[in-house]
């Protein structure tokens, strides 16, 4: 079994918990490494699930528990545009949750507070495949939140020229 389908097999056992256990039907969005297993981006292999903190109640953790390895992500403490939600693409496997992976530019600004060897990596796989003015455009807009940690924000900040210059963007 490859990566991507025991990711969705952990994503469908989830879903089946959720329905048994009669909790309201939620959605979830997933970025990182996760997401560009999900969205097919790529096949680098991680068993980690990595998603944005909706303001989920405590009961869902029985649900999330399903994930295994998981990171739910704050909001503030992660780079993402406002607007990340209009560009989510969902998966159709699920019927009960609605499963979202973020659009590849969205993954690619949310990786550039790191530039570790893995987000260069994913990055380079990603950029191919983007839309450099929808990557300019996110990262304003990124710019613009008053939301994010400060020190998010300076990290940020740091690493955009190098991103900049290396993915000439």
């Amino acid at each position: 079994m490859n990566n991507y389908d025991s990711m969705v097999e952990d994503l469908k056992n989830m879903e089946k918990v959720a329905v048994a256990l009669e909790v309201e039907s939620f959605s979830i969005y997933f970025l990182g490494g996760s997401a560009c297993i999900l969205g097919r981006y790529t096949d680098r292999a991680t068993r980690d699930f990595d998603f944005v903190d909706l303001g989920y109640s405590a009961k869902l953790g029985k649900v999330f528990r399903y994930l295994g390895d998981f990171d739910m992500l704050e909001y503030e403490s992660t780079i993402l545009a406002p607007t990340y939600k209009t560009r989510a693409k969902q998966l159709t496997e699920f019927k009960y949750l609605q499963i979202y992976v973020l659009a590849k530019e969205d993954i690619i600004v949310s990786k550039i507070i790191r530039m570790e060897s893995k987000d260069i990596e994913d990055i380079a796989l990603l950029i191919k495949q983007s839309d450099k003015n929808l990557i300019l455009q996110i990262i304003e807009e990124v710019l613009q939140r008053e939301d994010i940690y400060p020190s998010k924000r300076e990290a940020f900040i740091e690493k955009l020229p190098y991103f900049k210059e290396r993915y000439n963007v």
